[in-house]
């Protein structure tokens, strides 16, 4: 008692092994005009980390436009505004970005 599974689907020869084998496509599942696809999300975490965006300050005051990098900060660590010397491709230079809200 043998059960063998075959299709309709022509035979391929695989150069790698050197065998023909034989592959099959299940068919679709059928659509029900009821059906609706669930998406499902995990509950927002209310961690110590939060995602904070850092602009240029030099660019800002000559009216430039201003580069902004996004990076993390810890709260509990940096309760107040986040400064980093950061590149600026307008400027061409490294300058100062200072937290923006």
């Amino acid at each position: 008692m043998q059960s063998v599974l075959r299709t309709a689907a022509p035979a391929v020869s695989n150069p790698l092994m050197g065998s023909r084998m034989s592959y099959r496509v299940a068919p679709a599942p059928a659509s029900s005009s009821t059906a609706f696809r669930q998406v499902t999300c995990m509950a927002k975490k209310k961690g110590v980390r939060l995602i904070v965006t850092v602009e240029c300050t030099e660019s800002k005051s000559q009216g430039a436009t201003p580069s902004r990098y996004v990076t993390q900060k810890n709260r509990k660590n940096t309760p107040e505004r986040l400064e980093l010397m950061k590149y600026n491709p307008n400027l061409r230079k490294h300058t100062l970005h200072k937290e923006v809200k």
